[in-house]
């Protein structure tokens, strides 16, 4: 199994971005998606989390402006975020939690897709 983060890059603050984060390998279901964003120095930290029953989570400093969704029949996740703000500027990870590969369950992450928000 493997996951795929892309959608990242360079915009202007109060700009937007999608970032979509799509699985592929060996898969029977995917029980939760997440995205987490990590600056170098920090620790990386939840953005963005959703469940098998479309229950969503959020970090306090999202305050409405990021949106998670994701898409069962494609194995795919993806954030929506907007008003994005120079602080915004991480490196941005998907995980997608508790992938039934048919011969166990575990955690898989992608490798990182780069958003930069400048002023």
């Amino acid at each position: 199994v493997q996951l795929q983060a892309f959608g990242g890059g360079s915009v202007q603050a109060g700009g937007s971005l999608r970032l979509s984060c799509a699985a592929s390998g060996s898969i029977f279901s995917i029980m939760s998606w997440g995205w987490y964003r990590q600056v170098p120095g920090n620790q990386r930290e939840l953005v963005a989390g959703i469940d098998n029953g479309d229950s969503t989570n959020y970090g306090d400093f999202v305050k409405g402006r990021f949106t998670i969704s994701r898409d069962d029949f494609r194995f795919a996740a993806y954030l929506e975020m907007s008003t994005l703000k120079p602080e915004d500027t991480a490196t941005y990870y998907c995980r997608a939690g508790r992938v039934n590969y048919g011969s166990g369950i575990r955690d898989y992450w992608g490798q990182g897709t780069l958003v930069t928000v400048s002023s």
